[in-house]
C-alpha cells in the first residue's frame, strides 16, 4: 500500500468514525458511549471498529430509517437470546428514535414464533428493565 492509499484509508476511515460517533449519539445517547468506553482499557481497536461498521458504515446508509433499524436490532438480539446487556441498549435506542413501548413488546413477541418462549421471555424481562428506568414521571414502568 502506498502512503497516497494509507492516507486515503486514514481519512476514510476517521470519516466513518465521525458519522458512525454521529449516529450512535443519535440513536443510543449515552448509554452507547458508556459500552464503547468500557471497552477502552481492553480492546480500544474493537471499541473503534463498534462505531465505525455498525453506526458509521450500516446505520447510515439510506435504505431503511432509524426506526425500522432499531426494531430489526430489538428483533435479532431477542432472537440470539444471549445478548441481553445489548438487548437493553438497543430498546432504549428504540425508543430513543421514536419506536413505542408497545411496538418494543409486540416486536418481543414476535420472536416467540420464531426464536422460541425463552427468547421472548428474556427480552421482555430486558424491556421491563429499560422500561423500568425510563418511565415518564408518573407513568407506571
Amino acid at each position: 500500500m502506498t502512503n497516497a492509499q494509507a492516507s486515503h484509508n486514514g481519512n476514510d476511515n476517521n470519516l466513518r468514525y465521525e458519522r458512525g460517533l454521529a449516529k450512535l449519539q443519535q440513536i443510543d445517547g449515552e448509554g452507547g458511549f458508556k459500552v464503547v468506553e468500557s471497552l477502552a482499557g481492553i480492546a480500544p481497536d474493537f471499541a473503534r471498529l463498534l462505531i465505525e461498521f455498525p453506526f458509521g458504515d450500516i446505520y447510515s446508509r439510506p435504505g431503511l430509517d432509524l426506526r425500522s433499524r432499531e426494531i430489526a436490532v430489538v428483533a435479532a438480539l431477542t432472537a440470539m437470546g444471549n445478548a441481553a446487556p445489548q438487548l437493553k441498549v438497543h430498546i432504549q435506542g428504540a425508543l430513543n428514535v421514536g419506536v413505542t413501548r408497545t411496538e418494543v413488546v409486540e416486536t418481543i413477541m414476535q420472536m416467540a414464533v420464531y426464536a422460541g418462549f425463552p427468547a421472548a421471555l428474556n427480552g421482555l424481562a430486558a424491556a421491563r428493565e429499560v422500561f423500568a428506568v425510563d418511565a415518564p414521571a408518573g407513568e407506571p414502568a
